[in-house]
Order: C-alpha cells, then structure tokens, then sequence
C-alpha cells in the first residue's frame, strides 16, 4: 500500500505546484484539474487503513481554489470539497464519528477559502485607493498649472493694461508740453513778459510727466516675495 500512497500523493503534489506556479490557467483546464485532483484524494482516503488526515488535502485544494478562481464557482468546489470530506468519511468511520473528524478539515476548508477572498478584496481596495490618490494628484497638479498660467495671463494682462496707460498719459502731457514749448517761442518773440508763467507751467507739466512714467514703471517692475 505504501507505494501507492506515495505516488498518489506525488502526483497530488506536483499538479498542486504547477497550477500555484501557472494558476493563470483556462477555465476549463483548472476545472478538470480540480476534479482529477478530488479523485486522488478520494482514492488516498479508500486505501486501507483510510487514513481520515488525509482529508487536509481539501484544505489546500480549497484554498488553491480561492486563489484561481473568481466569484461563485470558488465557493461552488468549496461546497463540493466539504460534501465529499462529510461522504467519505461517514462511509469509513460511520456517521458519528465521520460528522466528528469532518468538523476540523470543514472549518479548514471555509477559513482559507474566507481568508483568501478577504485578503484579496484588502489588496483591490489598497490598489483602488491608490488609483484614487494618484488620480487626485495628477488633478492637483494640472489644477496647479493651470492657476501658474492664470497667473502669468493676468500679469501679462496687467502689464499690457499699464503699458496703454503708460502710452496715453504721457503721450498727452508730451503733447501738452510740445505746445506749450511752441507757444513759449512765440511769447519770446512777441510778449516778454509773459514768458515767466509759461516757463512755470512747462516746469509743472515735465515733473508731472516724471512722476506719472516713474509711478507706471515701478508697477511693472516684477514682485518679489
């Protein structure tokens, strides 16, 4: 009996790490691999003395299963998995003590299987957060560039707003002084003494255009904080 217990389980183990290794496998492949695997530990548990510990094979099954497989076709083969622990071992060890030795490898089965699902929902909600907080910073960070460009649009606006008051204002006190030079060269010419007002006045005007050109200069100098 001996060999064939060993190589049962050989072949048991070998097909367990090649679908832990690949559990990206088909559907329809892990679904055979699940039921030749059942049938293995099914055939272990008829070899006399049927040893019932080897019914913890269901418990690693169950839990493989967990990793594979989505949604409700893992709890399907949990339930199937638990069935055949209850038949098996009822049939070799009676009712009484099947239902007793089954409790263990049934609450083996539903912890890793819960265990599993919970852990995995943990990890799709860490992933989702961080797609959240990722999201939120790149909202941030366009939400910063555009404000940076707002800002360089409105300075730009206001440079351009003062450059015009700039241009009219002075633009018209030159003026204003350019006639008043004309009309001082007449009053030269024809009128003397009335040249000493017009001086006082072209004297006003030219200070007032200083101080209006240094006041719209210093606002378009750059702030610094």
């Amino acid at each position: 009996m001996l060999p064939r217990y060993i190589g049962a389980a050989l072949v048991f183990l070998v097909l367990f790490i090649l679908v832990m290794w690949r559990h990206d496998l088909p559907s329809g492949v892990l679904h055979t691999y699940f039921v030749v695997q059942s049938i293995i530990v099914i055939y272990l548990l008829s070899l006399p003395p049927h040893l019932d510990f080897i019914d913890v094979l269901f418990i690693l099954l169950s839990y493989q299963v967990a990793l594979v497989f989505p949604g409700l076709s893992r709890w399907i083969w949990c339930g199937i998995f638990i069935a055949l622990i209850i038949v098996i071992l009822i049939k070799w060890l009676g009712v009484l003590f099947g239902i007793a030795y089954s409790m263990t490898p049934i609450a083996g089965c539903v912890i890793f299987l819960v265990y599993v699902i919970a852990n995995r929902e943990e990890e799709l909600a860490i992933l989702h957060s961080q797609e959240i907080v990722s999201e939120l910073e790149e909202k941030h960070r366009q939400l910063e560039l555009r404000a940076s460009q707002a800002e360089q649009i409105a300075a730009i606006e206001e440079r351009n707003r003062l450059a015009r008051e700039l241009h009219d204002s002075v633009s018209q006190t030159m003026f204003s002084i350019v006639l008043n030079t004309h009309a001082t060269q007449i009053l030269m010419e024809r009128t003397p003494d009335r040249l000493r007002p017009m001086l006082v006045l072209l004297q006003t005007l030219t200070q007032d255009a200083l101080a209006e050109m240094r006041s719209l200069i210093a606002q378009l100098r750059p702030q610094h904080d």
